[in-house]
């Protein structure tokens, strides 16, 4: 099963849109295997980031994500399941996501752009890896809908 990490940035949960985005994940057929709200602190921050360090924008985006609380999921589905997020949430600057996309409806500006998502079936696993425990999460469930989302 294919996973991506989802990270609902402070602007997302101070905008009060965990729940619409959520909420699309779900409607699309991707199913939620960890789901938990947080803060994340200064070290969490520059591990998450750590293949930006050194870039101008770094420390911009650590301070950024410790800001105030997040909410980080775990999505799985099918292969193929990290590019469909990455359709859904749309180019990373929302002036120029379409319409219809997370960022393209939600979004304003690009240091305000709500929603991290996993960009490669390998970097969920790390990222996954960083914000939760093998414990926290359900791998696996059944759910009465998956034959008719999947074939």
């Amino acid at each position: 099963m294919e996973r991506a990490l989802i990270i609902l940035k402070p602007d997302a949960v101070q905008r009060g849109l965990v729940g619409p985005i959520l909420t699309r994940l779900e409607q699309r057929g991707l199913k939620l295997q960890g789901l938990k709200l947080m803060q994340v602190d200064e070290a969490l921050a520059r591990r998450h980031y750590a293949e930006h360090e050194g870039k101008g924008f770094f420390a911009g985006l650590v301070s950024y994500i410790t800001s105030a609380p997040v909410v980080v999921a775990v999505v799985g589905g099918k292969p193929g399941t990290v590019e469909l997020i990455r359709a859904m949430v749309g180019a990373t600057n929302p002036a120029k996501a379409a319409p219809g996309t997370i960022r393209g409806d939600f979004g304003v500006e690009i240091g305000r752009n709500l929603i991290h998502a996993s960009d490669s079936p390998e970097s969920g696993e790390r990222e996954v890896a960083i914000f939760f425990r093998p414990e926290e999460l359900i791998v696996e469930w059944g759910r009465a809908a998956d034959p008719w989302i999947y074939e």
